[in-house]
């Protein structure tokens, strides 16, 4: 990454081509705070429009198989949608993604309370997490590519977790078709993290998702309770509507009566992704749309993977263009740590110290055939 992209309207990127760019437009305001919407476009035409509110990726468009550009992820037309009726649609998550048992953790001996955004449970950062706050914006160099650095101060105690936690979240849109979520953090004071992202996929564009083929690099999940939270076990797919380690229609099990790991009924768990090594990037997931052609490949070094399939999308949200978002009609694939980590002590920490630096890649390559 090489900084020091002139600021401004208009930003082309000097590593790439002339059809490279990046601009800058007004999208609104909260609390009194300015909105920016920056488009990226890359130099094979695949455009991403990321706005400064969550972070949040307003539109993702990507060529199908006879080259025309399909936007590939839910959310509205304007801000207001976004600020009065979002679940989580393009954004970014934290300080913790996914959900914390009672809203309690236990760090260095001291008990910390959060707030209850989800029934008994902590959710996706509390009342006002990262996905509602305004981040600065500025476009940066980036070989291959175009990128836009975002910034956020989340202070002491904010939504309940402890230290100064400065986080950095940089969108990549590759000449590879590739959107790249790269954070890295900061804290002065020992706290928990857990970064990830959260855009809904539709890879028609439109529709249920449930004919969409759904390959998941992993042999186990982490059962959930009535609740969402995880037992603390891990159990083998194997024999499950959990098992996509062949590419399967997501919508042929998704009914299965599975009373061990399934609730709703509906996919929203969490895979414990075959890494060979802790850290190293990993083909995650790959899904394809029928329709249009188009797959979409998940890579991260995060351990684990939790697949969500809009099971509370009701019909009652009237997105872009006018389209009625219907329960199923989007899927998430939010590379992460196991829910409710804080409170599994055998499992992978989640703590960040200072002196360290927290680190998350997480990449989505578009291809199409």
């Amino acid at each position: 990454m090489l900084s020091g992209c002139v600021t401004g309207k208009s930003c082309c990127n000097p590593g790439g081509t002339s059809a490279a760019s990046i601009t800058q437009s007004p999208f609104g305001s909260v609390e009194g705070k300015p909105v920016e919407l920056y488009t990226l476009k890359n130099t094979q035409g695949a455009i991403a429009k990321i706005m400064t509110y969550g972070g949040i990726v307003q539109s993702l468009q990507v060529p199908d198989q006879d080259g025309k550009l399909v936007d590939v992820v839910l959310g509205y037309d304007n801000l207001d949608g976004y600020v009065t009726n979002n679940p989580y649609f393009g954004a970014l998550i934290g300080r913790y993604g996914n959900r914390i048992a009672r809203g309690q953790f236990t760090l260095n001996g001291k008990v910390y309370t959060l707030a209850t955004n989800n029934g008994p449970n902590h959710l996706h950062g509390g009342l006002k997490g990262f996905d509602k706050r305004v981040w600065d914006a500025k476009p940066i160099r980036w070989q291959g590519g175009v990128a836009l650095q975002l910034k956020y101060r989340s202070a002491d105690m904010e939504e309940g977790y402890p230290g100064n936690l400065d986080v950095t979240a940089v969108y990549v849109l590759t000449d590879a078709n590739e959107l790249k979520v790269l954070f890295h953090a900061k804290t002065d004071k020992d706290t928990i993290l857990n970064l990830t992202h959260h855009s809904y996929f539709n890879l028609s564009g439109g529709g249920t998702i449930l004919d969409h083929l759904c390959y998941l690099n992993a042999d186990k999940t982490t059962p959930v309770d009535s609740g969402l939270i995880t037992t603390g076990e891990m159990k083998d797919v194997t024999g499950t509507p959990f098992d996509f380690r062949m590419p399967t229609s997501i919508g042929a099990r998704i009914d299965h009566p599975d009373t061990v790991l399934q609730y709703g009924p509906g996919y929203d768990h969490n895979w414990v992704i075959n890494q060979k090594n802790p850290g190293e990037l990993t083909l995650q997931a790959r899904v394809t749309s029928p329709k249009t052609g188009i797959s979409m490949e998940v890579l991260s070094d995060e351990p684990c993977l939790q697949f969500y399939v809009g099971n509370f999308l009701d019909g009652t949200i009237r997105g872009k263009g006018g389209q009625v978002y219907e329960r199923r009609s989007g899927f998430c694939m939010e590379p992460q740590h196991a829910p409710d980590s804080p409170n599994k002590p055998t499992w992978p920490s989640v703590v960040l110290k200072p002196g360290q630096t927290f680190r998350n890649k997480i990449i989505y390559k578009f291809t199409a055939k």
